[in-house]
This record gives structure tokens, sequence and C-alpha cells, in this order.
């Protein structure tokens, strides 16, 4: 008989289990059944795996040679499968540029200047609130580029795995109903909304916690988090039912204004990422160059920040940075 890789999965499945019995389970098997193809396989390697107690099973030299060869095949192999299915959906004839992204300002202006500087080729999207999706997607070669955002330095989904550029790093503003008592402020100190509600939209990044954590050392906890989708969150802003936390790129929105945080309590750095074996890596500088003059035009549209800006050119886009 010749070694499988599904031979390395059972002897890999049994020594994770301990026993026969909860291996058999885990893989659905009867447990005689599992003892008789355990028993051919050692046959195959010439010799035992594995001790067999009252307690269950421990390997043997031989089983934890086999395991650590294993450790090895098992993940690679895995790997090859992941490329495998990424270049067997690779772009066909004519390029193509597929955009996954959060739900940020960059995404309609990136696809924007895509279509008009490639007309013909086709632009489509993915939108999804969590980073580590997007960045999946791009893994499973199911898009080309992640279109994310991180709280202040900490690192993007699957850092080892994809190229990142950064784009952008923005302050993050306060959004407030036009009437609020304090939307006539130039700048607003945090504490001076220790009685507010908030809202955001959802992430499962560090923000929520980096939140948290400037609240507390402005002396205070906040009451409440609405976190919802970006109409409902507008929304509650619009009414006076919270005030909203928001990049300083957000677009003009009847009713509300946008201010900074006096200090800069919170950031949020822009960045595209894609893998660096696809397709995708031979038109990235293009692409990054694009996603930049699109953050540009976002962050001219509002005057709030373009005068920010002015006192501030730690922020802004970013010529070029690897993360």
């Amino acid at each position: 008989m010749d070694l499988e890789l599904r031979h390395l999965k059972t002897i890999r499945a049994i020594a994770d289990a301990g026993s026969l019995t909860r291996a058999a389970t885990a893989m659905g098997l009867a447990q005689p059944a599992l003892s008789t193809q355990l028993k051919r396989i050692e046959r195959a390697l010439g010799g035992p795996l594995f001790f067999r107690g009252r307690n269950g099973v421990r390997p043997t030299a031989l089983g934890e040679l086999v395991l650590d060869r294993a450790c090895v095949l098992l993940p690679a192999v895995r790997q090859l499968q992941e490329e495998a299915a990424r270049f067997a959906r690779a772009w066909e004839g004519m390029p193509r540029f597929r955009l996954g992204a959060t739900h940020g300002p960059l995404l309609g202006g990136l696809v924007d200047r895509l279509e008009a500087a490639h007309p013909g080729v086709a632009v489509t999207t993915r939108t999804s609130w969590s980073e580590r999706e997007i960045a999946s997607l791009v893994l499973d070669g199911r898009v080309d580029f992640a279109l994310v955002g991180t709280c202040g330095e900490s690192p993007p989904p699957a850092a080892d795995r994809l190229v990142w550029r950064c784009l952008a790093v923005d302050p993050v503003f306060v959004m407030l109903r036009r009437d609020h008592p304090l939307a006539d402020r130039r700048v607003i100190e945090l504490e001076r909304l220790a009685d507010e509600s908030w809202a955001d939209v959802p992430g499962d990044g560090c923000f929520a916690d980096c939140f948290t954590a400037a609240c507390t050392r402005a002396g205070f906890t906040p009451a409440r988090v609405y976190e919802t989708d970006l109409a409902s969150y507008v929304h509650l802003v619009q009414v006076g039912r919270a005030v909203g936390l928001c990049r300083a790129t957000f677009p003009p929105t009847p009713g509300v204004v946008t201010r900074p945080l006096a200090g800069t309590p919170l950031s949020w750095r822009h960045l595209i990422g894609w893998y660096p074996g696809s397709p995708a890596a031979d038109v990235a500088t293009s692409v990054v160059g694009q996603a930049r003059a699109a953050h540009t035009e976002a962050a001219a549209r509002s005057t709030t920040y373009t005068a920010w800006l002015a006192d501030h050119p730690g922020f802004g886009t970013v010529s070029s940075t690897t993360v």
C-alpha cells in the first residue's frame, strides 16, 4: 500500500484525539474500522505508530517521526490547494478588477477612477463589515484587492500572507446634529461628550477597545454605543439620539456636521492589499495610485478636514508606505 495524504490526516487525527475511540467519533467512523485502517498504515510504514493503553494512545518513536513530517506536509498541501484555487479563478482574457472592501469612503472613488482609466474592463465589488473576511476573499482568489482600514498602528489581517500598502492616515472625527450645542466649535474635547450616546459601524478590529480606552483617559465610560449600519448610524445622529464616530473624509451630509477631537485620540489607516503571487500583483502599483488619488479627492470634499489638515501635515494621503 502506498502512503497517501488521507493516511497522514488519519494519523494526525488519532494523535490529536488521544484515543482510537475519540478519533473514530470525530471522523464519523466505527472504531473497529479505524483500527483496521491504522494497522494497514502501520504495515506500510514498517512498524507501530502508537502505544495502546487503558488511557488511550501515545506515539511511538516512529509515530513521532511521522507526525513531525505530517506537520510540515499537511499545511504545505493545504497551501498548494489554496494557490491552485486562486489561479483557477485568476483572470482569463482581458484584465478585470475585483475589489473587496469594508464600508468606507474610498470604494466608490476607486471604482470611478478604475472605470475611467480602463474603459471596457470589468470592475466588480464585494463588501463586508469584517476586515478578516475581506482578506480571506483575497486569499481564496475570489477578489483581487482588499480595501480595508485599521485602528492606529494595528496590523492588517493576514499580514504574513498578503502585501499591504498604506493609502492614507485619517483622524477620527465626531459627527453631531447640526444644532448640537457643540456643533459651532472648531475642535471638541472628548470629555465634553461624556454624557452622550454614541453611534458607530461594526468591525472586527480593535477600534471599539481603543475608543473605550480613549474615553477612560478622558475620565468617563461611554453610556451607550449603538453599533449599526451606516444609514441607521447617520439617522441616529440626525435625530439627536447619538453622536457618531466617523472618518475625517465622511462626505457632507444634510443635518449633521463633523468636527475633529482635541489631541486626535483616535486615528484610522486606509490600506489596500493583494496576494503577491496573483495576477493582481502586476497592476498593483497602478491600483494603489488610483486609490490614493481617490482618498485625496474624498478629503478635499470635506472643508472641515481640509482646514484641519493644514495644521496637521502628518495626516492625509501618503505617498509611499509599506505596512
